[in-house]
């Protein structure tokens, strides 16, 4: 079936968000048993070497020019070891649910507000509005226990975890920009993986315990699994479909798989692990994805991201 026709890109899409809807449950996973930096690093770099050696097969080029390599390395590090291992620690305090509805929200948000700094665009009413809801989502979300004195304070560092997690992704992603009108996307996803997967794995060798052990992969097979499932389905494949759906549709339709995986996230948490969900948190969550809608609403041309989120979430996505 061609792979342009409407059928086959629905179901491209839906595989997208059910994919990235389900990779944090799978980093759930994974982190319980396997030093996170090491669980994440692995997968970056062998999902970075295999995009790369794709390439290479192709006859395309791999190397990017000397003048770009301080840059890619710094932009390495925020996309992926940053990124990575910032928001897996705090994965380990929250519920997948409420790990993805953060990233998911506050990443579109986030990323028209580091290219307004970087004077890449404007701010409008529409955005000012949305960062507005989806403050009012985040204090509908915690604040409640933090007046009746009884919220979590691990729970407050799991999701202060995760938002850093995702500033870095952002701030990454609106730094490669200027670097896409010299290294092609595909390129550049690939080096970025590798070299941010590689200095996580490093990192993680040197800070984490039970990180050299976990090289063996002897991690029992839920946790190697879950991530043979972030690698294949949640970075190889499904990024190579966003790519697709992005060359055919345009950069903003497919960015609303931010609504729609969060969800498939949330009842995959509750229905599988228990996690509790109730109405206080439900109404704050839909808060921040109606911000990240209102953010994301076709409107003024706005900067687009260097790399799609299912290649550092899910971060991105979560990816």
């Amino acid at each position: 079936m061609n792979a342009s026709s409407p059928a086959v890109q629905r179901g491209m899409f839906a595989l997208i968000c059910f994919v990235w809807g389900t990779t944090w449950l799978g980093m759930k996973v994974g982190i319980a048993v396997v030093p996170p930096g090491m669980f994440a690093g692995l997968r970056w770099t062998i999902a970075g070497a295999v995009l790369l050696s794709f390439r290479r097969l192709r006859g395309e080029r791999v190397i990017p020019p000397p003048r770009l390599w301080w840059r890619l390395l710094w932009v390495s590090v925020l996309l992926i070891t940053l990124n990575q291992v910032i928001q897996l620690y705090g994965l380990k305090h929250i519920t997948a649910g409420l790990a993805a509805v953060i990233s998911s929200a506050l990443t579109p948000i986030a990323l028209l507000g580091f290219a307004v700094a970087l004077g890449q665009e404007r701010f409008t009413l529409r955005q000012l509005g949305a960062i507005a809801i989806g403050v009012i989502g985040v204090l509908t979300l915690f604040g409640p226990d933090a007046i009746a004195g009884t919220l979590d304070t691990w729970e407050v560092i799991g999701a202060g975890g995760v938002t850093i997690g995702s500033l870095c992704y952002s701030l990454g992603s609106v730094l490669t920009r200027p670097m896409m009108r010299t290294i092609e996307p595909v390129q550049l996803a690939g080096l970025t993986d590798l070299i941010g997967g590689v200095v996580l794995v490093l990192s993680s060798l040197v800070l984490e315990p039970g990180a050299r052990a976990a090289l063996s992969f002897n991690w029992g097979w839920p946790a190697v699994l879950a991530w043979l499932y972030l690698l294949i389905p949640g970075s190889l494949l499904s990024t190579t479909m966003y790519f697709l759906l992005v060359r055919d549709w345009g950069a903003s339709r497919p960015g609303t798989y931010a609504f729609v995986s969060p969800v498939i996230a949330v009842v995959f948490g509750c229905t599988l692990f228990g996690e509790k969900l109730d109405w206080g948190g439900a109404a704050g969550m839909v808060l921040m994805l109606g911000a990240a809608g209102l953010a994301l609403r076709p409107g003024r041309p706005r900067a687009t991201v260097g790399i799609p989120p299912g290649l550092a979430q899910s971060g991105s996505a979560g990816g």
